[in-house]
């Protein structure tokens, strides 16, 4: 485990000599990168910020379920370590309870970006950066709609969450060769993004809107009978009454 006071990205140094089993940790990482090329900053000690080097072993095809297989793991190892209620929004946002106070697991807690780079003999691994909110407070957080661990009602210590998050990690990734469809479950069970009005903004610039109606066997999210890779969710929520 290599530790860092302060860091741009700890994605980055994960990256630079990507040797499986590496973790690299930020007090404060400066110029982090989030996904679809957002950059981010964490305040000095209120965030867990840090990159697991992992060599999954899966065949090329497999590969887009990984994101899946981490948001699972970060979520069980907050749960566990916390006591929080935690949920999914697709493709790897993890979610506790709601910022306005609506009861939803709608308040993103962590987040989850996961590159493909080479070894030095060239062969695959994944960078899986993970970034946790845990001690910020509403003056501190990047976005209306964050939450931290803290503000969830979980005062813990940003060690625990780690070797929590960390163990959660090895043991999805290592099942997920032979437990694929128990995977996939569990994440449809957890992900609060199915069964709701979405509008997903994707990569060319495009938005689909529609129901989230299912998962696919590839990781997709399928919204009005359209299979989706990657794109931005955002959950569109019923007017309430007097609004």
């Amino acid at each position: 485990m290599r530790l860092h006071p302060v860091a741009e990205s700890t994605n980055a140094l994960a990256a630079a000599d990507p040797v499986a089993g590496t973790v690299v940790v930020a007090d404060h990482q400066t110029a982090g990168r989030g996904r679809l090329d957002r950059m981010w900053e964490t305040p000095p000690g209120t965030a867990l910020t840090f990159s697991a080097v992992l060599d999954p072993g899966l065949p090329d095809a497999d590969w887009p379920l990984l994101p899946l297989a981490a948001a699972v793991a970060v979520a069980d190892g907050l749960r566990r370590c916390t006591g929080v209620d935690t949920g999914l929004k697709w493709p790897n946002d993890v979610l506790v309870g709601d910022p306005a106070g609506e009861g939803l697991r709608d308040g993103k807690v962590a987040g989850i970006l996961l590159e493909r780079v080479a070894t030095a003999d060239g062969k695959p691994v994944a960078v899986v950066g993970i970034g946790v909110n845990v001690a910020m407070t509403p003056a501190q957080l990047p976005v209306p709609t964050a939450t931290s661990l803290l503000l969830a009602g979980a005062n813990v210590d940003r060690s625990a969450v780690l070797g929590a998050i960390l163990h959660a990690l090895s043991v999805e990734v290592a099942g997920l060769a032979t437990e694929r469809d128990w995977l996939l479950q569990r994440y449809r069970d957890a992900c609060t993004t199915l069964g709701h009005e979405v509008r997903v903004d994707l990569p060319n610039g495009n938005a689909v809107t529609g129901v989230a109606e299912a998962i696919d066997e590839h990781g997709r999210l399928v919204v009005a009978g359209r299979a989706i890779g990657a794109g931005d969710v955002v959950h569109v929520r019923p007017q309430r009454p007097g609004a």
